[in-house]
């Protein structure tokens, strides 16, 4: 019982695909019903002609466009987008069809949109019912896939887990092979362990296993080529799941680079068509900040020239987007001094802040030229916050992911300053720390995390207590 899903699967598909083709049929007279009041075939004969030209373009189709290979274990929103997106290309090829035929001008436009709708909605319901069912059964252990883990460091583990937690995916973990370079893992009385590559090909005769899922790091490559050898026989599935979180990487975008997959290592979220919308989302930011903020600039402006003698403006060199340096502008809060090479972080009752630069580094006002910096598109409004060109070589080699800081440009306000994370970095943990943060933000990045960021900034400020 447990197999007999797994056994009919070509009934499976062609069950699947007769109900996909009596859906789009009903859709197609339903919209009628909708556009016409009446049935279908009482309206122009391009209708009905369409109605069976798209319904069998579809049953045919649907199968090429990966629509009905299994779904186990993947996301039923992308499977209803690419249902969509499948049902779109038939109706375009039909409307293409009824010009070739010359009775373009006798279809109803309305009615074809009406059926788009209808049909999508019919297609979602008739596979959420399928797969509702396939989902009971696996709940109940039939139909279920049984699976070795070949790697059980980080990813191995996660992908064990989310197979025992997500039972309605129906795969059941039946053994691991940890590798060589991974510590004796705590197993259930469930799991059975595998000590050495051979035994995985053993495993799989003796158990009728019916997928193997690698998740081995990328430094045990003899093990890899080992198992490529050793599976070369093997009539069962296969999966790579590439054990990257074992890496210190960004990202691990795939692409296509020179007609080849590759992976993107280092490449931020805030890069390529999203990189656009968060620069002109800066832009517009920044002009607009200046506008607003200029009666402020004036105040302050005035405030710190009475205060001591000195420019305005305090501007120091930094680090920009992948290390390219610039000028960082701020109100300058304190007295005018010579560093002598070295940078010398303000420290609690610094004497050289004066009264108003006190105030503004407490409340931060000394930032805000840096929109000037955001306008000539040297920093973002959000992003990593520029550290001194010391402090960089200070810690690029003490901290093994710090430089990756300088992947995009650096920000106003960041993910590190509305957590606390400010102010003087003394000791190693708290730049540790800092970055963390840092880096959590590049590779999470998306415009609204930017936003709620600007959000939280403008109501609650930049909390922390270390800034001096």
């Amino acid at each position: 019982m447990q197999d007999l899903i797994i056994r009919n699967s070509s009934r499976l598909e062609f069950t699947l695909r007769v109900t996909d083709l009596i859906a789009l049929w009903c859709a197609g007279q339903f919209a009628g019903l909708l556009r016409f009041s009446a049935p279908l075939e009482t309206s122009a004969p391009v209708h009905t002609i369409l109605l069976y030209f798209c319904c069998a373009l579809a049953f045919l189709l649907f199968s090429q466009l990966d629509l009905y290979s299994s779904w186990r274990g993947r996301s039923m929103l992308s499977m209803f987008g690419q249902l969509a997106a499948s049902w779109a290309a038939v109706l375009l090829i039909g409307l293409f069809f009824s010009f070739l035929i010359h009775h373009v001008g006798s279809l109803s436009r309305l009615w074809l949109f009406y059926w788009y709708v209808t049909g999508i909605v019919s297609l979602i319901f008739s596979r959420s019912v399928v797969y509702s069912i396939l989902n009971f059964m696996r709940r109940k252990g039939m139909n279920s896939k049984r699976v070795i883990i070949v790697g059980y460091g980080p990813i191995g583990q996660e992908m064990h887990r989310r197979a025992d937690e997500q039972s309605w995916f129906g795969y059941d973990v039946k053994a691991v092979y940890p590798g060589s370079e991974t510590p004796q893992p705590r197993l259930s009385s469930a799991v059975e362990r595998i000590d050495s590559l051979p035994g995985i090909q053993e495993f799989v005769g003796r158990n009728h296993i019916h997928e193997i899922w690698i998740t081995l790091p990328m430094s045990a490559s003899a093990e890899l080529q080992s198992l490529q050898y050793l599976l070369r026989n093997a009539l069962v599935d296969i999966r790579w799941i590439p054990d990257t979180m074992s890496m210190q990487i960004l990202s691990h975008k795939m692409i296509h680079f020179l007609g080849l997959p590759a992976v993107e290592l280092n490449q931020p979220m805030s890069g390529g068509v999203h990189g656009i919308a968060k620069d002109l989302f800066d832009k517009l930011f920044a002009i607009t900040a200046l506008v607003l903020l200029a009666p402020l600039f004036i105040v302050l402006a005035i405030m710190i020239k009475l205060s001591s003698p000195g420019p305005v403006f305090f501007k120091q060199p930094r680090l920009g987007l992948n290390g390219k340096p610039f000028n960082v502008y701020k109100f300058r809060s304190m007295k005018i001094h010579q560093e002598h090479d070295k940078v010398t972080q303000a420290t609690q009752d610094d004497p050289r802040v004066t009264k108003i630069g006190k105030f503004i580094r407490r409340t931060s006002l000394d930032e805000l030229p840096q929109f000037i910096n955001v306008l000539r598109g040297e920093m973002s409004v959000v992003g990593p916050r520029p550290h001194a060109l010391q402090h960089n070589e200070m810690y690029k080699d003490k901290l093994e992911m710090y430089m990756l800081r300088h992947r995009v440009k650096p920000g106003i306000t960041g993910w590190a300053q509305i957590h606390g994370y400010r102010g003087e970095t003394d000791t190693v943990d708290k730049m540790a720390k800092r970055v963390e943060f840092d880096l959590h933000y590049i590779q999470n990045w998306s415009l609204w995390m930017d936003i709620k960021i600007i959000i939280w900034t403008a109501f609650k400020g930049w909390t922390g207590s270390n800034a001096y």
